[in-house]
């Protein structure tokens, strides 16, 4: 996956910039094929590692990604996971995921609805009314969160908007959906 925008204004650390770049382009890799997308899980390798393990891995990398591989230890390679175990939901998915220690952290996407809290205090206690309330409300805001984590601890989190459905409008940092985040870095443990 290649993006051209900018990368986010991460820290000094390494690891935490190759994170923050690969969440980034795993965000804008998802966003090319639109909206109304299921759940999609990847996991993150250490670039190099990779090459070492799988020397044909080369060849289904770009240039680009060699030299960046080739320059910084922390590059990382997304691996999206096919065939997913059924789930009733995002919280059961994850919860029933684990990850061998070659992989050095973990990523997922997800599209969800958002109120304000005003607008959430009267969200029906019924399932299906509380559905049809969030779909029809005319303050909703559709968002897709791509959430990703290291072993190590390090996070960083990319959220878009339907409403301003644009790269440069893509909001980034490492805390933005913690809840998100513990989840995603239980699978780690």
């Amino acid at each position: 996956m290649t993006d051209d925008s900018p990368a986010p204004q991460t820290t000094a650390d390494p690891a935490q910039r190759a994170l923050a770049d690969a969440v980034r382009e795993i965000e804008h890799h998802v966003a090319a094929a639109g909206w109304d997308a299921p759940v999609r899980v990847f996991a993150l390798v250490r670039t190099q590692a990779a090459l070492a393990a799988e020397p044909g891995l080369a060849a289904q990398l770009t240039p680009e990604v060699l030299a960046a591989a080739a320059a910084e230890p922390w590059h990382l390679t997304s691996i999206e996971q096919e065939e997913l175990p059924g789930a009733p939901d995002l919280e059961s998915l994850l919860a029933g995921l684990t990850w061998p220690e070659s992989v050095d952290g973990a990523a997922v996407t997800v599209e969800r609805i958002v109120l304000p809290p005003a607008a959430e205090q009267h969200v029906p206690d019924d399932e299906a009314a509380a559905l049809e309330y969030l779909l029809t409300h005319p303050e909703r805001q559709d968002v897709r969160l791509a959430v990703g984590v290291l072993r190590g601890g390090a996070a960083w989190c990319a959220v878009r908007t339907r409403a301003n459905d644009a790269d440069d409008a893509v909001g980034h940092g490492p805390d933005l959906v913690p809840g998100l985040v513990a989840a995603v870095r239980s699978t780690l443990a």
